[in-house]
């Protein structure tokens, strides 16, 4: 109730007045059915454009420490994230990430729409960042279609690091859906997640426009803060197998745009908003 009255009543209309969103392709949304929405990251609003502009409920995976704040703001903030169908996901890796995307399956299965950052963090410099594959994950083991939507000039109007956002218009385009079905059965094959997942990011390339990054966006964010040795725990792998020696299994996917790309920065799975 409170989702609905927020955004027909108190926010939409005001936000929908104060940036004029320009959407193209939203009969590309499902009317009903369950379906994953794959977004761009550029702005924490991204999180609050779009699902507005969408006519069914959309439930977001969220960073999990917008739910842990401690004072009056962290509190408010957790509330406010909870009212508005956003999920806490853990990006730590192992069990916790694992159990965050066992909660997106469980709004998939029930019908639902749910929106996922396939870079898992928002991007740094605008550019578009390698996907991970938690994305692939979820949708080839609900058999889900993938609309990929492009959120266009929302980094202009949020900036990170800035609290209040400038009053300016944004856009948002949302592509065909991504048809996934000819992988029966191959939800939990390395090389066929991250086919999709590459498959996934070029749609949102040819969208959004932006320039392609083949790096995690995580990993380069620890190298701007001078922690580049640090790169494993910022793409620490989720969807994918185990070795028998218990590291990481590596991509190198022949045809893919990450073959041979460097070991410490094997992929990942989380895919929440931050």
């Amino acid at each position: 109730m409170f989702y609905w009255v927020m955004k027909r009543i108190f926010l939409g209309p005001v936000i929908k007045l104060l940036f004029r969103p320009w959407v193209k392709g939203l009969d590309n949304i499902p009317a009903q059915g369950a379906a994953i929405i794959a977004s761009n990251h550029l702005s924490f609003s991204d999180s609050i454009f779009m699902p507005l502009m969408v006519h069914r409920p959309v439930v977001f995976l969220a960073k999990s420490e917008y739910f842990t704040g401690t004072g009056i703001k962290g509190r408010l903030t957790a509330a406010f994230f909870r009212l508005t169908n956003q999920l806490p996901m853990d990006r730590s890796g192992g069990a916790a990430s694992a159990a965050s995307l066992n909660a997106g399956m469980e709004v998939l299965n029930a019908g639902g729409l749910l929106g996922i950052y396939p870079e898992g963090t928002r991007s740094p410099d605008g550019r578009l960042y390698r996907g991970k594959v938690g994305v692939a994950r979820l949708a080839l083991q609900a058999g889900v279609p993938v609309i990929p939507v492009a959120m266009i000039g929302t980094d202009k109007v949020q900036p990170i690091g800035k609290r209040l956002p400038n009053i300016r218009r944004i856009g948002m385009i949302f592509g065909e859906p991504l048809d996934f079905s000819q992988y029966p059965e191959q939800a939990e094959d390395r090389a066929v997640q991250r086919k999709v997942a590459d498959e996934i990011m070029s749609s949102l390339l040819r969208l959004s426009g932006q320039e392609y990054v083949d790096e995690y966006a995580a990993v380069v964010k620890l190298r701007l803060v001078g922690k580049p040795g640090e790169p494993r725990a910022a793409a620490e792998p989720l969807a994918a197998p185990v070795a028998d020696g218990g590291g990481f299994v590596q991509d190198g996917m022949p045809g893919s745009p990450t073959a041979g790309h460097d070991g410490a920065e094997d992929d990942a799975g989380t895919t929440a908003a931050g």
